[in-house]
């Protein structure tokens, strides 16, 4: 027989009834009925699916959470760095990001920040060179082209006043040449084209050339270059003596045009351990403090007013690294700059 679900019309209560003959000798003779209350069974099923939806509504609610903290904490995050880097690559340089991010997204902020800082320091300096060459270039051609006019007009002048012009137009050629020179040279260290020809070179007389070459034309300027040689004959080493030459001049032509007004200039090397050391010092105002970590950068000319493209002393450090030396810059006591050159003995 088929069981029964259903209600109890005495108590009302719900219950499932089960039916089953009883036969004796194949004939019934009976039947045995079993009745049970389902309030249990209806309580457990209550149960099980008011947990089931509690832990539903929980999975949604951790759903819901997670992806409400991943999108404040990614999403949009990620959204305000890529505005920000967009921003930075259309050219809105030094541009920074706010920051408020933790973990590998506020590393990520802080290297962006950085990169953008530089860029815009870059951008800075090569404006400002870009100005600084177009003006150096024309004061030096205007003078060349003004004496020559002058000279030209008037051949059979006062001579005095035409040694005059005839200096000034050379002083102004070699600074032409000069600047012309650092800029060939910044473009091959720009392109990697920048090289040594290496062999054995007496580095005391290649210094002591560019001394002899300097002392004349600082005398006329009334600045005295003193030379200090050394104790003993120094071995050669293996440079390039055009680059170590240039390296000389432009460190003695600095020494004049930063540090002239101390009309004294002193120049040295010597043997110190398993390395040659030349010194430069003059004694002018020196370098303030907070700039001298930054005079070896290109395009970097701080507070001096004097005449320059801003990449002598690059040029400089990027010689003498290539020779394993070290290229230093600082004040010395008493007063002045002074450059030291260490190169060693197997170079």
């Amino acid at each position: 027989m088929k069981p029964f679900r259903g209600r109890d019309l005495e108590t009302g209560e719900n219950i499932m009834a089960v039916s089953h003959p009883l036969e004796f000798n194949g004939k019934v003779v009976g039947v045995l009925r079993l009745v049970t209350s389902l309030r249990a069974v209806n309580r457990q099923v209550l149960l099980a699916v008011l947990a089931i939806c509690l832990i539903a509504l929980l999975c949604m609610a951790l759903v819901i959470i997670s992806n409400l903290i991943f999108i404040n904490n990614v999403v949009e995050p990620v959204a305000v760095v890529t505005e920000s880097v967009k921003r930075i690559s259309a050219g809105s340089y030094g541009f920074q990001i706010e920051k408020k991010y933790p973990d590998e997204l506020g590393e990520l902020v802080e290297n962006i920040n950085d990169m953008s800082l530089k860029i815009g320091q870059n951008e800075k300096m090569k404006s400002e060179f870009i100005s600084s060459v177009s003006h150096e270039l024309r004061t030096p051609l205007t003078a060349i082209n003004g004496w020559g006019e002058t000279i030209l007009e008037d051949p059979t002048g006062d001579p005095e006043q035409l040694r005059r012009g005839i200096r000034i137009i050379l002083n102004e050629s070699r600074r032409l040449s000069t600047m012309v020179e650092e800029l060939l040279e910044f473009s091959k260290m720009e392109d990697g084209r920048f090289t040594l020809r290496l062999e054995q070179v007496d580095l005391q007389a290649e210094f002591e050339d560019a001394i002899f070459t300097y002392q004349e034309l600082f005398r006329q300027d009334g600045i005295a270059l003193e030379y200090e040689m050394g104790d003993e004959d120094l071995p050669p080493i293996s440079g390039d003596p055009e680059r170590l030459k240039q390296v000389f001049c432009n460190v003695l032509d600095n020494a004049a045009k930063h540090g002239g007004a101390g009309k004294r200039i002193t120049a040295s090397i010597t043997r110190e351990g398993g390395a040659q050391v030349i010194r430069v010092r003059d004694f002018g105002p020196g370098i303030p403090e907070e700039e001298l970590p930054f005079v070896k950068q290109k395009f970097y000319k701080g507070s001096s007013k004097a005449r320059g493209s801003g990449i002598g002393l690059a040029v400089c450090d990027e010689i003498i690294k290539l020779h394993n030396g070290a290229f230093d810059i600082g004040n010395a006591e008493g007063g002045g700059t002074i450059v030291t050159i260490r190169l060693p003995a197997n170079a």
